[in-house]
């Protein structure tokens, strides 16, 4: 296999600059939660970039959403939800990665390389005031996406044709009941509790549900944002769609270990900033408490959905790393459960099932 991409690669890069175009180097890049591999291409000759990124899709995916549970379309889809998410995201000026070359029929698309240097590993060892300067880059870029793009809307963007609807948010909940609880190593569960985490489930993804939709990353967090040239590009945005506006928000700023940097004041002043600027922007006056209301919703819900994913990985995919992220994703849910009226009752009974919320 290794051989046969090497050699897919080296065939398209001379397609694409030319016969004195030439590969000094391909190197496979660690691996995430999704099937697609990726590699970084040294490149040599005149009028070539130094390197260039090779995204290698899975054999035999024909046209995949990444999220089957995204999968609501009437008709079969006609290209690659990344191809089809970047053509509208690269025209209302949001910075995503151009697209050197498109060969998905053969399982390859050849990519600008934005280094390895992401919004997370920029902001470790900075000053307080030097992280919140960056996230607001991300603030600011996330408004485009959000604001710019739904102004702009075009439905041939599958993006729109797709919402974080009550039947998605449940969906997700009965994805954390069932691997972040039931199926859990240790899980200690009784009727009566999973009754009543349903109950209170159900309730938010209806209140989630009634609230305004705009365009949406879907997983806009600080490892899907890559610094490059002191700018944010997005990657990783295949399963943009429709959903509140504090949705991106909450995963940008609560996810994984996201809180050892963004600590409560910090995270208050970025909300605080992403207010005054949609405010400023669109003109709209806003209600910072029922605001920070649905952020918090939101962050519950993702957070919930996200253990529940880390431990399908670890027991189904056999991708155990990312088990190291759930203390610290308990805790903040703790926190934030505790502060919104109507998860208060769940928990404690979430307490009983996780040590780190203790």
């Amino acid at each position: 296999m290794a051989e046969s991409i090497d050699q897919l690669i080296a065939e398209k890069v001379s397609l694409l600059f030319g016969c004195e175009a030439a590969v000094t180097g391909i190197t496979a890049l660690p691996g995430d939660a999704s099937a697609r591999r990726y590699y970084r291409v040294q490149l040599n000759g005149a009028g070539t970039p130094p390197s260039l990124m090779a995204m290698q899709l899975p054999a035999g995916s024909g046209l995949p959403i990444s999220s089957d549970e995204l999968a609501v379309f009437k008709e079969g889809l006609k290209e690659l939800p990344f191809l089809n998410v970047h053509r509208f995201l690269h025209r209302v000026g949001v910075r995503v990665p151009k697209i050197y070359g498109d060969w998905a029929a053969d399982g390859l698309l050849l990519l600008e390389d934005l280094g390895d240097t992401a919004l997370w590993d920029r902001v470790q060892g900075l000053s307080e005031s030097e992280v919140i300067a960056w996230y607001k880059k991300a603030i600011d870029e996330l408004l485009r996406l959000q604001i710019t793009g739904t102004e702009n809307r075009d439905d041939s963007c599958v993006a729109f044709q797709q919402r974080f609807d009550e039947k998605l948010y449940i969906w997700e909940f009965e994805h954390f009941i069932e691997w972040g609880l039931e199926k859990r190593p240790g899980a200690r569960l009784t009727t009566k509790t999973v009754a009543a985490l349903r109950e209170t489930f159900t309730a938010i993804a209806q209140i989630l549900d009634r609230q305004p939709s705009r365009l949406n990353h879907r997983d806009y967090h600080s490892w899907n944002l890559m610094v490059h040239d002191g700018a944010i590009c997005v990657i990783d945005f295949q399963d943009a769609l429709l959903a509140p506006a504090q949705y991106d928000l909450a995963s940008l700023l609560n996810d994984r270990i996201t809180d050892t940097v963004i600590q409560p004041n910090i995270e208050q002043q970025l909300v605080e900033y992403y207010l005054d600027k949609t405010i400023e922007v669109s003109g709209r006056c806003l209600s910072r408490e029922e605001f920070f209301e649905i952020y918090r919703l939101s962050a519950i819900q993702r957070d919930l959905k996200v253990v529940g994913r880390f431990y399908y990985l670890d027991l189904v995919k056999g991708k155990p790393g990312y088990m190291k992220f759930v203390p610290p994703t308990v805790r903040r849910l703790r926190r934030n459960l505790a502060q919104v009226a109507q998860t208060q009752p769940i928990l404690p009974l979430l307490s009983e099932q996780f040590e780190a919320m203790l």
